[in-house]
């Protein structure tokens, strides 16, 4: 969607949400879905599998606009196993939440689910360390033993774990295939956008806010877009909401 403007929201100052109690992250979930209302948002992706698990039935009730929310691709993963066995790298609040386990349940009996919390992993990310010997070392911690019992699919259940994709391939050398779910999250975000209004006909703008500070997140934005990150507008203020 080039040609649509993108509001984008990182809660810096309270990341990660992953080992917080699910209260905390529903409140931190209602007040960035009030901001970006507040900045004309028709269509709000919840890009983060925790706060989905916590806050997206929360969300559609105490709004009208529609929301589209993350959950581990273990469904693909079970469908396309050639060994029996799958691995997913999520959060501890990832796999508690109620959309994970319905789909764990019906799957768990056609595979074998190796689950790994990958602690530590979002603060590497917010770091900036998305390769180098210190992420190969966490990664490998939880990726290895996942290969070791012979999963051939790694389903990545947090947003921010695709950043380290070039750390994980290294790792997995081509004996799993890694799962990232967000193409498809794209795709449903047009599908639903689509449904409630015409696509704009652009130019399209990016703006970008940030409860913390921005450098990392300029340094992500230019990972995903190929560009120069200065081209977007950056906002840094712990007090926006």
């Amino acid at each position: 969607m080039p040609t649509e403007e993108f509001c984008y929201v990182s809660d810096g100052a309270f990341c990660p949400y992953g080992p917080k109690d699910p209260a905390f992250v529903v409140e931190r979930a209602m007040a960035v879905s009030r901001f970006l209302l507040e900045q004309g948002a028709d269509l709000i992706v919840v890009a983060c599998n925790t706060a989905t698990a916590a806050a997206i039935t929360t969300l559609r009730a105490s709004f009208d606009t529609p929301f589209v929310g993350m959950e581990p691709a273990l469904k693909p993963a079970a469908l396309h196993s050639l060994s029996g066995v799958v691995g997913v790298l999520a959060t501890a609040g990832t796999f508690k939440g109620r959309l994970y386990l319905n789909t764990l349940a019906r799957f768990s009996g056609r595979v074998k689910v190796i689950e790994r919390v990958g602690t530590g992993l979002v603060e590497l990310v917010e770091q900036g360390i998305l390769d180098g010997p210190e992420a190969e070392a966490l990664v490998s911690r939880y990726v290895l033993p996942m290969l070791e019992a012979g999963a051939d699919h790694i389903v990545l259940g947090c947003t921010h774990y695709p950043f380290l994709t070039r750390t994980i391939e290294k790792i997995v050398d081509g004996r799993a295939v890694i799962v990232n779910p967000a193409p498809a999250v794209a795709r449903q975000a047009l599908r639903v956008l689509s449904g409630i209004r015409e696509l704009s006909s652009g130019p399209g703008t990016s703006r970008f806010f940030s409860t913390g500070e921005d450098r990392v997140l300029r340094a992500l934005v230019r990972e995903i877009a190929a560009s120069d990150a200065d081209a977007f507008s950056f906002t840094a203020d712990a007090s926006i909401f």
